[in-house]
């Protein structure tokens, strides 16, 4: 098969006339999104052990739902089910921002993890908005990523006389691309299979084993070649799952070396679970910026693909995920052709296997100048929410006129309570303007219970955006 070259371009497809529709649509559609994060992440989570570990990780997980409220920011009205109350304090400010006029949030009442399964299953709220849904023509149903659980209750609502449609998903045949082509494994073969006819999709060397006593064996064979090693498991979880190793950090010899990552594997079952990535570790400046690129696509239902945007991911040294900046210009010319063009070539694949909805591909910047993928993630991405807000706010041209910068590192260290109300109260100053079209949101009141805060700077060029995040550390630390 031939390769062909895509005509690449700096900026996202238009989409024009995209508002005015969604306005127009509301008056005969019913949009329903369900925020299904842990549904999406279960076979992971719930191998997680101790048991107070794993429900740690899964209120993480659902702390970020009032995050994706902004995922629906185009929306005039619409119903979002959550599995954590949000407050009529933070939807009102969702509001205030958005064009949104009207949510109406469900949360059931189980909490078991599968949030499509306690929907259905709760007899009150499913018949409820089972009888709003039936006043609409058509019910667009959407989800942070496609289950099983997902695909069922789209058939039970259809058994109930609605009709239910799902724009952002797979048909049920063709549900397996969800998790083969959004697990490690899955994109490493689609790598292997691509690598004559696309040269530049290329991954990190590595294999697939199957078994922590194999895996540290493996490991350690390459540790002391290479000097350096990445483990992973097949799925994971927000930098869960990942375990990397560079000079220095294991022992020389390869029995010692052996010996220290069975142990290390031997603390999460999970490695036992799953079969394990072993791969090279990518020679990169991890502290530089652009080092770890990503692009997100959306792939609509007659298999029509849409790049949404390509940003720089933030990750610390062990490989765990904390913000992105979007903006034409985050990378140059050269790194911006390379994953567009090596972007649509996957999506491409992705879309003649059935696969629909969003996805992202994270990749690292060697500093021998390859540009490797990194993984898949079919489902809505770290991204998703920030770009549907952005694309509100300032239209198709977004990408030129505003640099965004969100983050998710910022921690709270004063023995007080702190509250939204209050955070939002202190930030004041550079909270973001509709007239003045910059300043900051806060993505989530549930974080900042946690001690953590969520949230977007939005700057119409890099220094300024820096220049209000900044600004908002120095307003902060009042209350910090």
């Amino acid at each position: 098969m031939r390769k062909t070259k895509k005509k690449v371009l700096r900026k996202p497809p238009k989409k024009s006339s995209r508002k005015k529709r969604s306005i127009r649509l509301s008056k005969r559609q019913l949009v329903i999104y369900i925020y299904n994060v842990v549904e999406d992440e279960w076979s992971f989570l719930s191998s997680i052990q101790p048991i107070d570990k794993r429900f740690e990780m899964i209120n993480d997980c659902n702390s970020s739902s009032e995050c994706y409220l902004f995922a629906n920011a185009e929306e005039n009205e619409f119903i979002y089910i959550s599995p954590i109350e949000i407050s009529t304090y933070f939807k009102n400010y969702f509001q205030s921002i958005t064009t949104n006029k009207k949510v109406d949030i469900y949360v059931p009442q189980k909490r078991t993890g599968l949030i499509c399964k306690d929907l259905y299953t709760d007899k009150q709220l499913f018949g409820d908005l089972v009888q709003k849904a039936k006043k609409y023509k058509k019910i667009k149903l959407v989800s942070y990523a496609t289950s099983p659980e997902f695909l069922e209750l789209k058939e039970r609502m259809i058994q109930l006389g609605l009709n239910v449609y799902t724009p952002e998903a797979p048909n049920i045949e063709n549900a397996w691309t969800v998790n083969f082509f959004g697990s490690k494994s899955g994109i490493r073969q689609l790598a292997q299979q691509s690598r004559a006819i696309e040269p530049d999709f290329i991954m990190p060397d590595g294999v697939i084993c199957v078994g922590k006593l194999d895996a540290a064996k493996i490991a350690a064979n390459i540790y002391i070649r290479e000097k350096g090693v990445v483990l992973k498991t097949n799925k994971g979880s927000g930098g869960h799952g990942v375990l990397i190793f560079r000079e220095g950090e294991l022992p020389r010899d390869y029995k010692s070396c052996e010996k220290r990552i069975y142990e290390l594997l031997s603390e999460d079952g999970y490695w036992e679970r799953f079969p394990i990535i072993i791969e090279e570790l990518i020679n990169v400046n991890y502290l530089a910026f652009g080092a770890y690129p990503n692009i997100e696509f959306k792939i609509l239902r007659n298999g029509k693909i849409e790049m949404l945007y390509y940003c720089v991911m933030m990750v610390t040294k062990e490989g765990t995920y904390y913000g992105l900046d979007i903006h034409e210009d985050v990378v140059n010319e050269r790194m911006a052709a390379r994953i567009t063009d090596t972007g649509y070539f996957i999506a491409e694949k992705y879309a003649e296997e059935g696969y629909r909805g969003h996805f992202d591909i994270d990749m690292i910047a060697g500093k021998n100048s390859h540009i490797y993928v990194c993984e898949s993630n079919t489902r809505n991405t770290g991204g998703t929410d920030i770009y549907k807000l952005v694309y509100d706010l300032y239209g198709e041209d977004f990408f030129s006129d505003v640099y965004v910068l969100n983050r998710n590192d910022y921690k709270f260290k004063s023995q007080t309570i702190t509250t939204f109300e209050k955070v939002l109260d202190v930030i004041k100053p550079i909270v973001y303007d509709k007239k003045k079209k910059e300043g900051v949101v806060i993505s989530s009141a549930a974080a900042i219970k946690e001690k953590q805060l969520l949230y977007t700077v939005l700057g119409k060029n890099k220094k300024r955006a820096y220049q209000l995040q900044q600004d908002l550390f120095e307003l902060l630390a009042k209350i910090n």
